[in-house]
């Protein structure tokens, strides 16, 4: 019988393990899936299957920092104390430098070879839920990169070096010495980690976004009785204030909060003597997005216990 792609790519996702391993049992089980599964299982390799069903929202996000460029990913996993084990952390500081070879591409992070293994990074963290006995995963990484100047990062509630709760990497395009813009771009990123832009500029920003402010101001207003030509210079006021919250260079630096971002940028270049612009930043906050479903967690934790 031929194995198809699609036939390897459902036992993998069934049982976690690694995809040689799913291709090897069908081959060996004539394409039958449920027999497949069971040989994977009394070879010890589907071992990691019964925990792919977890939340796993915790764990740690990860920076590592190159030459004129940097990689951030989250690695997640279902409790804090695996974060701070120190083998987790080994695995997301390698994850994470493998990460600034595929330009933070997470489909290419995946595939990409594990650091002294003959795995996959994929498969390695699948093998580490059997090894660890909680469910992980690779959730999620980005990568910026300069021609010229620095990508500066900042880690918040870090655990271990390069690795904590919130990570942001900002990229700095400047002639100036380096040391100079990467201290700069440390408080930048600071900046971010505490603010949140939504994006560098206004334009930038999702038009969809600002839409739905604009919506959301104008029927604010017209529920106040307020004329059309009123409401119309209400809601442009709005849509300004929405911008100098929510965009990085108009946000009220967190350093010195008499200056906006755009200002302490532009103080900043004069000190240097050269020009400095900040292009992009990526902010990566754990478990941001993931629905936590801490009831049911609690639920089967004291059902084990009382069994």
């Amino acid at each position: 019988m031929t194995i198809t792609a699609a036939m390897v790519k459902d036992l993998r996702e069934m049982t976690g393990a690694g995809m040689m391993d799913c291709k090897n049992a069908l081959k060996e089980n004539d394409g039958d899936i449920e027999a497949a599964v069971d040989w994977l299982r009394t070879k010890g390799l589907a071992k990691a299957a019964k925990k792919s069903g977890r939340v796993a929202a915790e764990g740690l996000v990860g920076v590592a920092v190159g030459d004129r460029k940097a990689a951030i990913v989250e690695v997640n996993s279902e409790t804090d104390f695996v974060a701070r084990n120190a083998t987790f952390q080994d695995m997301v500081r390698n994850i994470a430098a493998t990460a600034l070879d595929v330009d933070g591409d997470v489909e290419r992070l995946a595939a990409a070879p594990y650091p002294g293994s003959d795995k996959s990074v994929a498969d390695y963290v699948t093998e580490m839920v059997g090894t660890i006995g909680e469910n992980m995963s690779l959730r999620r990484s980005a990568g910026l990169a300069v021609s010229e100047g620095v990508v500066a990062s900042y880690v918040h509630n870090a655990a271990a070096e390069g690795l904590g709760k919130i990570g942001v990497i900002v990229a700095l395009e400047s002639a100036g010495d380096p040391q100079a813009v990467a201290a700069f771009g440390k408080q930048i990123a600071m900046h971010v980690a505490a603010a949140n832009p939504l994006a560098v500029s206004a334009d930038q920003v999702d038009r969809e976004v600002v839409e739905r402010e604009r919506a959301i101001y104008a029927e604010q207003a017209r529920e106040s009785g307020k004329p059309e030509n009123i409401i119309e210079k209400m809601v442009e006021g709005r849509v300004r204030k929405f911008f100098q919250e929510s965009v990085l260079l108009q946000q009220a630096f967190v350093i010195d909060t008499d200056k906006t971002v755009e200002q302490a940028i532009a103080a900043t270049a004069e000190e240097i003597g050269a020009d400095l612009a900040v292009t992009a930043f990526v902010r990566f906050a754990l478990g941001e997005g993931i629905d936590k479903d801490d009831g049911d967690f609690a639920a089967e934790v004291a059902a084990a216990v009382g069994g």
